[in-house]
């Protein structure tokens, strides 16, 4: 094998966010960019000789250009094994699932999760560690540090194999091997969960429907449901993989998986449903008649995960990203758990995972996971709330009623004003810092502060600290207000409002959510000064 040394010259945005590097495919597809931020995080990670990396991604457009770049370079730089998906294919947990499960130093994840694909849509590669879960902070700063330093990138000047060829392939004297994407991870998926007893309730007429949104969960979710589990062919809604996601925004929202929510509100609508996202981390899950919120999908599974045979023993505790609300938090103090609040990404919780402190983790954005990856996981999610209405024969809707009664409920949503100018969006953020010294006992209507504060985090594992993570108000009987700006668009700025509040009285769990949160609303864009700031009259996006 020849290696060829080429030279370049740094980029001065290859700085990851929380889910690694995503920009817009052109500006991907610039001469050597994607080759220094992969070359970048080989330097940062540390001799690459005889280990093995996992490589894969969600099948977005210049998915497999990029994967079969990185297969050549790792194999410059010395790699022994390279465990690669088929046609370049792995979803965000089975990539997880191949690095644990092959002890591999680590995996390339190519993929921009739930943003839009095709030839002018969105493009990301993240690095993911040997426990499976997203590089922690310490290693996406070197990673960073390197790409602003960098002055040549290694390639072999072989071709990289036919990614669709199933079996062990050489380049020099490293192994390229091409893998069913999905086999390790349906055999995963039966270790958790009664199959049979999902499987016999479909027989006697549970019905579902899961939209896969033409992404990377479509193959998946057509093995596991319907040739393992036994549901008709054609409960997989888009189920063919497509570099632009049928032309679609593979986020499962109310506002991009209209049609699955339409039909869950209709007269034919099935039992269950559910959607997965571009790269298969996310999830929606819907009953006939109602949406669940991920925040109480959290809550739901974690009171019920003892119901399915992986989780029998209990669970160690639950851990949530801070925006996420406070309805896991009730279940953990019900039942005695530790409850962990951590910002926003789910890196932060693969030291609490590896120190066996939480079973069970959840984000507001649709990421529910537990210890069996280090990545949120859709299927998994589907699969454990399957495994819970076989169990219980309820309904989704009894099912969280019900757990509204016991713990009280969270009114939840969360509002998105995408592509805002980015100097307009620090502005906000910024005065809302100034100001946070002076906010507690401010009245605004009903709601009276009890505290204000910029969210920082201590790993209890490691010790590191995470500062400016978002804003934090917090008004006497629960309510709050948490503003940030995030981390997973590629144009301007996305800024998230997350409005939370708590009712106990059973009597008023079924309010609109609008009418619910109207003051907090209301309030949220007094405080923040939103429309002033940002010329908009409202979000883009509610959820």
């Amino acid at each position: 094998m020849t290696i060829r040394t080429v030279a370049t010259t740094p980029f001065d945005d290859q700085k990851p966010g929380t889910s690694g590097l995503r920009k817009k495919v052109p500006h991907f597809q610039r001469e050597n960019y994607a080759q220094n931020f992969i070359q970048s995080i080989f330097d940062a990670a540390g001799p690459g000789a005889g280990q093995s990396l996992v490589i894969g991604g969600d099948g977005r457009f210049f998915n497999a250009e990029v994967v079969r770049i990185a297969i050549r370079m790792a194999a410059a730089h010395g790699y022994g094994r390279l465990i690669v998906g088929q046609n370049g294919i792995l979803s965000t947990p089975a990539a997880s699932n191949l690095i644990r499960q092959r002890k591999a130093s680590g995996g390339l994840i190519l993929s921009a999760s739930h943003n839009p694909g095709g030839p002018e849509g969105d493009f990301g590669i993240k690095y993911n560690v040997a426990n499976g879960g997203p590089a922690p902070e310490g290693v996406t700063d070197a990673i960073y540090r390197r790409t602003r330093e960098i002055t040549e990138y290694r390639i072999a000047e072989e071709e990289a194999p036919d990614l669709s060829a199933l079996g062990e392939h050489r380049l020099g004297d490293t192994v390229v091997e091409i893998v069913d994407p999905v086999a390790d991870y349906a055999a995963l998926m039966e270790t958790l969960f009664d199959f049979d007893k999902i499987a016999a309730a479909i027989a006697g007429g549970l019905t579902l429907r899961f939209d896969a949104m033409h992404a990377v969960t479509g193959p998946y979710a057509r093995e596991i449901l319907e040739r393992r589990l036994g549901a008709p062919e054609g409960t997989v809604l888009n189920g063919v993989p497509s570099e632009d996601f049928g032309g679609g925004h593979p986020d499962p929202n109310v506002v991009w998986a209209a049609p699955l929510v339409d039909l869950m509100m209709g007269p034919t609508a099935p039992d269950f449903g559910a959607a997965s996202d571009g790269d298969g981390d996310r999830n929606m899950i819907l009953g006939r008649g109602i949406v669940v919120t991920p925040s109480d999908s959290l809550a739901v599974l974690a009171a019920n995960a003892h119901l399915a045979p992986g989780y029998r023993r209990g669970i160690a505790g639950i851990a949530r990203s801070m925006p996420t609300s406070a309805a896991a938090d009730r279940v953990a103090k019900a039942r005695g758990l530790g409850i962990y609040e951590t910002p926003t990404g789910w890196k932060f919780f693969g030291n609490l995972l590896d120190a066996g402190k939480v079973t069970i983790c959840g984000e507001e954005s649709a990421g529910t996971g537990s210890d069996h990856v280090r990545e949120k996981d859709g299927l998994w999610a589907v699969l454990l709330w399957l495994n819970i209405l076989a169990e219980k024969k309820q309904s989704v809707a009894e099912i969280v009623k019900s757990h509204w009664a016991e713990f009280g409920r969270n009114y939840y949503q969360r509002h998105d004003y995408e592509e805002v100018d980015a100097k307009a969006a620090n502005g906000l953020m910024e005065s809302l810092r100034d100001r946070l010294a002076s906010m507690s006992g401010q009245r605004f209507g009903s709601l009276v502060v009890q505290e204000a504060d910029d969210f920082s985090y201590r790993d209890p594992v490691d010790g590191s600290v995470s500062t400016g993570q978002g804003v934090r108000i917090v008004f006497s009987g629960g309510s709050r207000v948490v503003f940030r700006l995030s981390g997973t668009g590629t144009v301007g700025a996305t800024l998230r409002v997350y409005l939370e509040r708590f009712e106990p009285r059973p009597d008023l769990h079924d309010l609109p959510v609008e009418e619910a949160l109207a003051e907090l609303i209301e309030t949220a864009d007094s405080i923040g000064e939103i429309g002033k700031r940002t010329g908009r009259s409202g979000p883009d996006v509610r959820t």
